[in-house]
């Protein structure tokens, strides 16, 4: 472990509960490579603290921070700037330290679009499905669309909580044209067409690691060779992407959209690149994948 003294320059990471973070990991993993003079700090902040928090953040010139549950929206009226994707999402989970105040933006969009990029696919030509309709399927929405594709399918299980999705992207009337909402029922015949399905529900998180938000039947409709994402990473895989794999579909895993928004947030607050390869192993090394 590098030495800390009155000159290292502190990073955070905000939340309640903010113990069970991974992002001090793979941050100080690659700090540590880098040889910088830095720290990634968790600070448990409650939700009613947040504006007393950040003053203080001020304070003792922190250079920048994560943001996790449940800040990614009260955060926004605190900052002096915030980025077009993150007003879109309506969350903010990386700011940092400008000028003119702190800035913010959500890294999630890049960390969920880079392993997509890697892929030699024509995203205007795909049609992605979207399970789930949380904050989670934001970030994915926007970063689909970014991609290039011109429509995403959305399914949900609850039809009031599906409606204020949708009426939530009104304000923003060409995305809210791009964005077809779907009630469960529907998979049956969007599955066969369907090139992305990514999975942004719980269902297949731990203590319930055998549980897969579609049954081995439905799943049997997707399209061959499509590509199956879960932003679940532990178990790895989950049952989710071990029955995508079984119908032929290519699998990626969360810890690499965790990866990869970690890789966005530190060079915006470093200004250099950084080991993507070191970050990605000590995640690994910690949850013994």
């Amino acid at each position: 472990m590098p030495q800390i003294t009155g000159k290292t320059k502190l990073l955070g990471i905000i939340g309640d509960p903010v113990e069970h973070s991974l992002s001090p990991v793979m941050h100080n993993a690659a700090i540590a490579h880098l040889k910088l003079d830095y720290a990634y700090v968790p600070f448990p902040v409650k939700q009613g603290d947040l504006a007393r928090a950040i003053a203080g953040f001020g304070a003792i010139d922190l250079q920048g921070f994560s943001i996790t549950i449940p800040h990614k929206q009260d955060i926004i009226p605190l900052l002096s700037e915030v980025s077009d994707d993150a007003v879109k999402i309506g969350a903010v989970n990386t700011v940092w330290r400008t000028e003119s105040g702190w800035k913010g933006t959500n890294t999630d969009i890049e960390g969920f679009v880079v392993p997509l990029q890697t892929m030699s696919r024509d995203w205007t030509q795909m049609t992605p499905t979207v399970l789930g309709n949380g904050g989670a399927a934001r970030a994915v929405i926007v970063g689909l669309l970014n991609l290039g594709c011109s429509e995403v399918h959305v399914v949900g299980r609850n039809p009031d909580k599906l409606a204020r999705f949708y009426q939530s992207w009104q304000h923003l009337p060409t995305m809210a044209s791009q964005i077809k909402i779907h009630n469960w029922d529907n998979l049956k015949s969007l599955l066969p067409a369907t090139d992305l399905l990514v999975n942004t529900t719980p269902v297949g998180m731990s203590p319930r690691i055998d549980a897969s938000p579609i049954d081995p039947s439905l799943m049997a409709k997707l399209k061959l060779n499509a590509i199956a994402y879960d932003l679940i990473y532990t178990p790895n895989p989950t049952q989710f992407l071990k029955l995508a794999q079984e119908e032929g579909a290519t699998a990626i895993d969360g810890l690499e959209m965790l990866v990869q928004q970690g890789v966005a947030a530190l060079k915006i607050w470093l200004e250099q690149p950084v080991p993507v390869d070191i970050m990605r192993n000590s995640l690994k090394g910690y949850l013994g994948l």
